[in-house]
C-alpha cells in the first residue's frame, strides 16, 4: 500500500536521478524530494493511527465542552491529538508542532520562516461528530518558510485518504486527483462554511452566499473545511470560500488543492497564508470571478 501511494513521486525521483546530477541546485532537489517523502510516510501512519481512533469513537457517549457560543471541543479530539503530537515530537525533536486543541485560546501567530510546521487539526468537524453526522475529518499539514510541504487528510468513514507533497501532485488512496473543468460560475457547485463568530457578522456572512446563490448552481455547507478543499482539489466541487479558518484547517487541503492543479487565495487574490482571516479556493478557471463576487464583502 505504501509504495502504491509513494509511486508517482517514487516515479518522478527516479526520472530525475536517471538525468544525473549536472548541478548541485538539481541534486538538492532530489534530497528535498526525498526528504519529503519521509516526512509524508509518517504522516500518513499517524494520521491513519487517528482516524482509527475516530472511528471507534463514533457513536459513543462523549464528553463534550464550549469553547465558544457555537464552537465545541470533545475528549476524542484531545485524545486524538495527544496520540499524533507525542509521536511527532518524539520522532522530529526539531520540528513545531501545533495542535488545534492546545493553541484554541491563542491567537496565531505566522509560522517561523526557518522552521518545520506541523499543524493538526484532530477532528475538523467537531459539531457534526458531537451530532453522529457522519461528515468529519483528520488533517496533518507541514509548513516551512510559509508554505505547504507535505498534507495528508482523512475522511475516516469514507475510507478517503487525501494525499500531497510539494512538487509531487496530489492523491486520493494513492490515485492522482485533479481539480474541475467547470469553467462557468452558473455551473459551479460551491461549498462554503459559516465561522464561529456567525451569530454577530450573520448579515456578512449571509449577503455573501446569496450573492453566489444568484450566480452559481448551487452551494453546500457540510461542516468540515479540510474536507472541502480536499473535494474541491478532487473535482466533487468547484469553489469553496471561507472567512476566519485556523492554520489547522486549511494547512494540508490548501496543498492538496494547489498540487491538484487549483487555486488558493484571499478574498483579494493576494497569496494565502495559513494565519490569514479569508481562504478561498477553486479550480483556477473560476478564480476570477468568485474574487468578483466576494470583492464588495472584504
Amino acid at each position: 500500500m505504501q509504495g502504491q501511494r509513494n509511486a508517482g513521486i517514487d516515479g518522478a525521483l527516479g526520472r530525475a536521478r536517471g538525468v544525473g546530477f549536472r548541478c548541485r541546485a538539481f541534486a538538492a532537489t532530489v534530497r528535498r524530494m526525498s526528504e519529503l517523502v519521509e516526512y509524508l510516510s509518517l504522516a500518513e501512519d499517524l494520521v491513519a493511527a487517528g482516524a482509527a481512533h475516530l472511528r471507534q469513537a463514533v457513536g459513543r457517549p462523549q464528553r463534550i465542552e464550549h469553547k465558544g457560543a457555537v464552537d465545541l471541543v470533545t475528549e476524542t479530539d484531545r485524545a486524538v491529538e495527544a496520540l499524533i503530537v507525542e509521536r511527532l515530537r518524539r520522532e522530529l525533536p526539531d520540528h513545531l508542532v501545533v495542535g488545534e486543541e492546545a493553541s484554541a485560546a491563542r491567537t496565531p501567530a505566522p509560522p517561523p520562516a526557518d522552521r518545520w510546521v506541523w499543524y493538526l487539526d484532530p477532528l475538523d468537524g467537531t459539531t457534526n461528530f458531537a451530532h453522529r453526522h457522519p461528515h468529519f475529518a483528520l488533517s496533518l499539514g507541514l509548513l516551512r518558510g510559509g508554505e505547504g510541504q507535505v498534507a495528508v487528510v482523512a475522511d475516516p468513514l469514507r475510507g478517503e485518504t487525501f494525499t500531497a507533497v510539494r512538487g509531487g501532485g496530489a492523491r486520493c488512496n494513492g490515485q492522482p486527483i485533479r481539480v474541475s473543468a467547470t469553467a462557468a460560475l452558473d455551473q459551479a457547485l460551491l461549498a462554503t462554511g459559516t465561522p464561529y463568530d456567525r451569530r454577530e457578522r450573520a448579515d456578512l456572512y449571509l449577503a455573501a452566499i446569496r450573492d453566489f446563490m444568484l450566480r452559481c448552481q448551487g452551494i453546500r455547507r457540510a461542516g468540515s473545511a479540510a474536507l472541502d478543499l480536499c473535494w474541491v482539489a478532487c473535482g466533487r466541487l468547484d469553489g469553496y470560500w471561507e472567512w476566519r479558518l485556523g492554520p489547522w484547517d486549511v494547512a494540508a487541503g490548501a496543498l492538496v488543492v494547489r498540487e491538484a492543479g487549483g487555486a488558493v487565495s484571499d478574498f483579494g487574490g493576494a497569496a494565502h497564508r495559513v494565519v490569514g482571516s479569508e481562504t478561498l479556493a477553486s479550480n483556477g478557471a473560476l478564480h476570477e470571478a468568485m474574487l468578483a463576487v466576494l470583492a464588495p464583502h472584504r
